[in-house]
């Protein structure tokens, strides 16, 4: 009993210390007063003046269009990659694999400069090399949410398809993509949210006139601390939380079917 009550009080403290001050960053955010220490009144002024702001929107519009861009060309890269990893033999599927996860355990401070070092002795930084260094730490992301639902999937199935006169394309449509269509979707949400919110890369691989939200509220908070900034990092933080809920939602509905098409694993 007294074991279970300090585990209790452990993680309590545990989760004190790591949504804490995200609590603080929420309240602050509806603060009629722009002091930190004195409570002024609900407001959402700080909301509606985020939006009016010129840099703060040209920040998130170009935020958006290297996330989504992004995303969608590191998903579909990222998928094909992790459909010829399946195909390969042991030994190179073990050397893919390896290589696939260098960007993961990288710190990024290290892939940021090494992408800029290597951009700056070909062409000038701008979008494209901020949108080319995203798709690049993208991509392990997509393969590694994709391949197990290949593992999973009965590629006979596939090979008796095109036996029986289906092209390739058409095979895959029908037969093989309705079974890695969930990791799909889970690699293009996870690569949305390492985009959103990446700074250090961004930060390296970006040129003048260029600016996300990260590195747009690294450069204000250098000048100090505005109200709209913390209504920004809390819609920030509640979209990301959304694609968190909408992740494991989709995991646990697709665990439900899976013990659903096994019913003696569901009973065990």
């Amino acid at each position: 009993m007294v074991k279970k009550t300090v585990s209790g009080l452990y993680l309590a403290v545990i989760f004190l210390f790591l949504y804490l001050p995200i609590l603080v960053l929420i309240v602050l955010s509806f603060n009629d007063s722009k002091s930190r220490v004195v409570w002024g009144g609900f407001t959402l002024r700080w909301y509606s003046s985020c939006f009016q702001d010129e840099t703060i929107m040209n920040a998130l519009i170009m935020t958006l269009q290297i996330t989504l861009a992004a995303a969608v060309i590191s998903t579909v890269i990222g998928t094909l990659a992790a459909i010829g990893i399946s195909a390969m033999k042991r030994r190179n599927r073990a050397i893919m694999l390896g290589a696939t996860n260098i960007p993961l355990l990288n710190a990024d401070i290290v892939t940021g400069i090494s992408l800029m070092l290597l951009f700056v002795k070909f062409t000038n930084l701008g979008f494209v090399t901020v949108l080319i260094a995203h798709i690049t730490f993208d991509i392990p992301y997509v393969i590694l949410n994709v391949l197990p639902k290949i593992s999973q999937a009965n590629r006979y199935t596939y090979e008796a398809a095109l036996d029986l006169g289906a092209s390739p394309l058409r095979a895959f449509y029908k037969i093989t993509w309705p079974e890695i269509k969930s990791g799909v979707f889970s690699g293009f949400l996870m690569a949305v949210t390492m985009s959103l919110d990446d700074f250090s890369i961004t930060f390296f691989t970006k040129g003048a006139g260029v600016n996300t939200l990260s590195t747009m509220l690294y450069t204000e908070l250098r000048k100090g601390i505005r109200p709209e900034l913390y209504a920004l990092s809390t819609l920030l933080f509640l979209l990301a939380f959304f694609l968190l809920l909408l992740m494991n939602y989709r995991s646990d509905r697709q665990v439900r079917q899976h013990a659903g098409h096994h019913p003696d694993r569901a009973s065990a």
